[in-house]
Formats: structure tokens, sequence, C-alpha cells
């Protein structure tokens, strides 16, 4: 959908009015409940602008390790029985490399501020 505004911004605005408006009338109790909920909030906002990015790397990367595409569910599915079959392992070209790209990427939604991804992905760059 290509409306203005966009769920992000949507989600951005209730967040700002939530912490900028709402949060200083709140009793100590009911303040802590909101910066969970904003934070929730947050992570719903980067996911939905992050995901479809991340999920076709994902599914690209997926593909050159197990040698066809799919859907990404069921990608990961055949990719974690091969793990544990032992069909594939740490020294299998692209599966590290996959694993710490799939794990930087839900970080970047789940925990942007986590010191050791910021270290990782000021690295990268």
């Amino acid at each position: 959908m290509q409306d203005r505004p966009s769920p992000s911004d949507l989600l951005a605005a209730v967040a700002h009015y939530l912490r900028d408006e709402l949060l200083p009338t709140l009793t100590a109790h009911h303040a802590f409940q909101l910066r969970v909920s904003c934070n929730a909030l947050d992570l719903v906002a980067r996911q939905i602008a992050q995901e479809p990015a991340a999920d076709a790397a994902e599914v690209e990367r997926l593909t050159k390790l197990l040698g066809h595409g799919g859907a990404l569910d069921a990608l990961n599915a055949e990719l974690s029985k091969k793990i544990a079959d032992g069909g594939l392992t740490l020294e299998t070209p692209g599966l590290a490399d996959h694993l710490w790209a799939t794990t930087l990427a839900k970080l970047s939604v789940d925990q942007p501020q986590y010191g050791a991804y910021r270290h990782e992905a000021a690295r990268q760059q």
C-alpha cells in the first residue's frame, strides 16, 4: 500500500506521543510499563522496515547453500534438518557466513543498541 502515512510512520508517531506527552504524567509503575510498550512499538517498526530486505537476502543465501529456491520457512526447515543430520557443518562453504549474517539481521531488529552488534555492524561498513 502506498498511502501516507506509512505503518512505520504511524508507529513512530504513537511512540513519540507516548514517550514525550504521556510518559511524564504517569506514576513510576505505569511509566515503566509504558517504556516497555514503546520499546515493543519500536521493535515492530524496525521489523516492518527491515523484514522485506532481510528476508530476501536470507532466501538468496539459503538458495546458494541448499542449491534450490523456495519459501523462507521451508528453506530454514531444510537447513535445520541438514545441520541436525550432519549434512551441513560449519566447514560447509557459506554456512558460517549465512548464520552470522542472519544473526546480525535479527539483532538489527531486536537489539540494535546491543554493544557487540553495534561493534560488528560498524566493522562491516
